[in-house]
Parts: C-alpha cells; sequence; structure tokens
C-alpha cells in the first residue's frame, strides 16, 4: 500500500517534490518507503470538468479490514492536505482492491558486472 499515480499538466510551474510527499503519505497511511511508490507523469492536458486542480491524485492501496469507509475518506482529506502544504490543489481518487487478486513481480537483485 499504496500505489501512487500523480498526474500533472506539463505547464504546471509549481514544483512536486515527489521525496516530501511520499515521507507525508507514508506518515499518513503509516507505511514505509519501500510499500509507497509515487509516479509522476506530466500530460499536456486533460478535460476540463468543475475542479480546477493542479494534480490528479490516482491511489490504489490494499483492502484490509481496517480500511474502513470512514478510515479511507479521513486519509484521502489528509492526503489532499499534505499537497496544499506543497503548494498544489489535489483532486484525489482512491481504489482499495483484493489483495487475493495482487500480483507482483520485482525484477531481480542486480549482480555486479565482471
Amino acid at each position: 500500500m499504496p500505489l501512487v499515480k500523480l498526474f500533472a499538466r506539463k505547464t504546471l510551474s509549481k514544483p512536486v517534490n515527489l521525496s516530501s510527499l511520499q515521507q507525508k503519505l507514508c506518515s499518513i497511511w503509516n507505511t514505509k518507503p519501500d510499500t509507497t511508490k509515487l509516479i509522476l507523469t506530466r500530460v499536456d492536458d486533460w478535460t476540463n470538468d468543475s475542479f480546477q486542480e493542479d494534480i490528479y491524485v490516482d491511489i490504489r492501496a490494499y483492502g484490509k479490514k481496517e480500511r474502513t469507509r470512514d478510515m479511507v475518506m479521513d486519509g484521502m482529506q489528509q492526503v489532499q492536505k499534505a499537497f496544499g502544504e506543497e503548494g498544489l490543489v489535489a483532486n484525489v481518487r482512491l481504489e482499495v482492491y483484493d489483495g487475493e487478486k495482487y500480483f507482483h513481480l520485482p525484477p531481480p537483485p542486480s549482480t555486479p558486472q565482471n
């Protein structure tokens, strides 16, 4: 928990400090950096709806029993606040998944070259 995909327009001039945001999100979700991956994608544009966000935050998280709707909604508000502390207006979306249907294959450990 969790994978955090961040989408920002290429024209966004505000900095997006991934290290600082990762630290804040780890604190919010009580996770470690090695299980909390943040990925920033810069896009040309997105459809303009009623939100005026700087960044779209898409979170996928393991659906544990303790992650009730109230707990998740509170965490999402904290995430939005954390981005605000960085000077960014965030539109936050979170999806929980069934851990029995999750698979992950990390790259093999690197080996020294001769």
